[in-house]
């Protein structure tokens, strides 16, 4: 009989040159179906990103194999248990970025890049009055979970951050910047961009949360909410001591950690709401995207004009009394 553990998610990434992604990514994707794996690879010139489930067997094969390669001998991979598969297919693309900021100037962070900082300077840099720290991480990434007084920006794609920075630039100067993200993937390019706008003291979480959240003396502490990772598991824990809610529903604003995508294939939204809440809006998180034709929700439910008409108006009703 399987046991929780039977299975193993890895997440890596190794900024290193890799001459040919295309030819790579096809050799990459061959060998690890032949292993079993699923998950998502990313594949650029500047290196790899990856996240893959598999039995702890297959994934101890693939960590050997990719040690074995000198290319990859030092990456670092962080590992955490689980009862299944985490993802329900095996890809591995090219990309011309491993993280997209597409600045005009690119970061290479083996030659530009903010203090590595372990989680326990990480965790006691945060305590200075001196310091700002600052999600490098999407905005409903945040909302789901984030270190205690750190900066949300507000910004959707990765890609958004360093404008808003440009635009928030009296928030930081003077200030030591700290900054975090799921992996340390993105802080590596950001920090480094950071340092070469002009921030002289930039420090970044090592290893990412994950690792914070592994160190046996942090603990995770400081860490509000759990952590949004980008596979089917969708959310995970970090602080080891104390469990805060800090999500809250999109549509009543009580507490809540459970993510759902808007039914309309072309907003897609990510909101956190309940299960009732799911079913009460159709999972559409405006009315236009609960009366759509294309309402994924009314289509998974096999529900008829009639009652999606009926539901509505209920919904309308509820509404009015809570106005």
């Amino acid at each position: 009989m399987e046991t929780t553990t039977d299975y193993q998610v890895l997440l890596y990434y190794n900024y290193v040159h890799i001459e040919d992604p295309e030819a790579f990514a096809a050799e990459h994707l061959k060998f690890c179906k032949e292993l079993e794996l699923k998950g998502r690879i990313l594949v650029a010139h500047e290196g790899i990103n990856g996240t893959v489930s598999g039995t702890v067997e297959q994934t101890n094969k693939y960590m050997e194999a990719m040690h074995n390669d000198p290319r990859f001998a030092d990456m670092v991979f962080k590992v955490d248990p689980s009862d299944r598969h985490a993802f329900k297919k095996m890809h591995v693309r090219p990309r011309k970025e491993l993280v997209t900021l597409r600045l005009e100037d690119d970061i290479n962070p083996l030659e530009t890049t903010g203090k590595y900082l372990e989680p326990k300077e990480f965790y006691e840099a945060m305590q200075d009055e001196n310091t700002i720290v600052l999600d490098a991480r999407n905005d409903y990434e945040f909302d789901l979970g984030h270190f205690r007084g750190a900066v949300r920006p507000d910004i959707e794609t990765f890609r958004e951050l360093p404008n808003w920075v440009r635009d928030n630039k009296q928030l930081l100067e003077g200030k030591r910047v700290l900054t975090y993200c799921t992996g340390g993937i993105r802080c590596e390019k950001f920090s480094g961009w950071l340092v070469k706008e002009g921030f002289e003291n930039v420090g970044q979480l090592h290893g990412g949360i994950v690792t914070y959240g592994k160190d046996p003396e942090v603990q995770g502490d400081l860490w509000d909410g759990q952590l949004y990772v980008f596979d089917e598991r969708i959310a995970v824990p970090v602080n080891r001591k104390e469990h805060v809610v800090v999500g809250v529903d999109y549509f009543d604003g009580q507490p809540c950690e459970r993510y759902a995508n808007c039914a309309n294939p072309e907003c897609n939204r990510q909101m956190l709401c309940s299960e009732e809440n799911e079913h009460k809006h159709l999972r559409g998180c405006s009315h236009e995207c609960r009366v759509t034709p294309r309402n994924l929700f009314v289509q998974e439910h096999n529900l008829s004009a009639e009652e999606v008409e009926a539901r509505l108006a209920l919904l309308g009703e509820t509404l009015k009394q809570e106005a």
